[in-house]
């Protein structure tokens, strides 16, 4: 059976955690490629909030497996925090989630380097983390100086290994952010704490998710943030500190590429995003706060207000093209019920010129070309047949799915399960 792919095609925050639970229903397998506790995944089951960080949101169904891929930077203290959280609300967690034993282990004083890092930056560096220390992970495991998830199996090993680290570590601590340095022997019971309850849950995942797929099984890719943040093809410096593109579930998981059918690509009927870089349809002053409100829109992860602006064609097409989204998910179009026009940004002009694409440098100086389509001022919260929506409203899905050249496969009116239109 083939593995299907969610991915964000904006800043992140575009509703993924509704559709991939959508789809659950159809899967067995669960699968986070990438990111940190810095994300939040919101899922509405019969008006209940949930709300998820590490745990992949399938979660809830009885019939899934959950895994937590190689591409993780895994939080031990939010992971179990949030396995708690959910299991108080009836869902079996620990002896469903896999942990892929090449998973990097996030460790505390990531957390103070980051906001040590974010705390010392010039108001024109800072890049609006969430302080989670994701960024600080990765970066020790690009230095090779990380403690992964397989390690913790092995006591002696560990001890030696983070002995080895901490000699480095500390001195980094010390010198560069005067900060206090971390204690080996504390940081190791740590981390056997966690191993002892945790332990049988890590495993070769590169392993078990092929061999499943072999045999049949139904496999989900889901990730974190969106193309506008990923490391390689989003607003850089200020994106996140990994792929939450396709490249990035194949590298983050081990899942061979001859397996992945589907990329479905998921966007708001506008455009949100949290912390600083460019955004050239936002939305600025009252107005912005206007969609705000509508939009309900306040991270998951960190409460901040996110930044609100319009669709914006080119950055879907963007994120088809490196994606190779072959449909998408319109997601929060009920918001748009409020305007009378509704603007859209079809085109970037730089320097005079006009871009036919989303440039790699320079988004914060492009000048933004807008078409207008008229708004349908009905409620359309809930509905869930296309034939039941405005003219208007269909007229609107209709023009966005031609200026972006790709199906638009499913619309979204509202955050429940039911609030879903299957588009034919």
């Amino acid at each position: 059976m083939p593995a299907n792919l969610v991915v964000g095609a904006q800043w992140g925050d575009e509703g993924k955690a509704k559709v991939i639970d959508y789809l659950s229903k159809d899967t067995d397998i669960i699968v986070r490629y990438q990111g940190g506790a810095n994300a939040g995944h919101t899922v509405v089951v019969g008006g209940k909030k949930y709300i998820f960080h590490l745990v992949p949101s399938g979660i809830i169904y009885d019939n899934t497996t959950c895994v937590i891929g190689n591409g993780v930077v895994l939080d031990p203290e939010y992971f179990l925090k949030e396995c708690a959280d959910l299991e108080t609300h009836g869902f079996r967690v620990k002896d469903k989630v896999l942990i892929s034993d090449s998973c990097h282990i996030l460790l505390p004083y990531h957390r103070l380097i980051d906001e040590a890092r974010e705390a010392g930056s010039s108001p024109e560096r800072k890049i609006g983390t969430t302080k989670k220390g994701i960024g600080m992970c990765y970066a020790d495991k690009m230095l090779r100086n990380g403690v992964r998830a397989g390690d913790l199996l092995d006591k002696e090993n560990l001890k030696r290994k983070l002995n080895h680290i901490l000699e480095v570590k500390n001195q980094e601590l010390v010198k560069y952010y005067d900060l206090e340095p971390v204690n080996p022997n504390e940081m190791y019971d740590f981390l056997l704490d966690f191993a002892d309850k945790m332990g049988k849950n890590i495993i070769n995942t590169v392993y078990y998710l092929n061999s499943e797929l072999e045999k049949g099984k139904r496999v989900l890719l889901e990730g974190a943030q969106g193309t506008g943040l990923d490391i390689d093809f989003g607003t850089y410096p200020y994106v996140t500190s990994s792929n939450p593109t396709t490249g990035g579930a194949l590298a983050g998981s081990g899942v061979s590429f001859r397996y992945l059918k589907d990329v479905i690509g998921i966007t708001k009927a506008y455009a949100t995003r949290v912390g600083e870089g460019p955004f050239p349809s936002e939305i600025l002053g009252e107005a912005g706060d206007v969609l705000r409100k509508l939009g309900g829109e306040y991270g998951s992860t960190t409460g901040r207000p996110r930044r609100c602006g319009w669709f914006d064609v080119q950055m879907i097409k963007h994120a088809v093209t490196v994606n190779g989204i072959n449909s998408l998910v319109l997601t929060k179009i009920d918001v748009l019920s409020h305007y009378e026009t509704i603007p859209v940004v079809v085109g970037y002009e730089y320097k005079g010129k006009k871009l036919d694409f989303f440039p790699s440098q320079g988004l914060e100086d492009v000048k933004p070309l807008f078409a207008e389509y008229k708004g349908w001022k009905d409620d359309i919260s809930g509905i869930n047949s296309f034939a039941k929506l405005p003219p208007l409203c269909q007229s609107y899905i209709k023009s966005l799915q031609e200026l972006v050249n790709t199906k638009i496969g499913i619309v979204s009116t509202g955050p429940d399960r039911d609030h879903t239109i299957i588009m034919d």
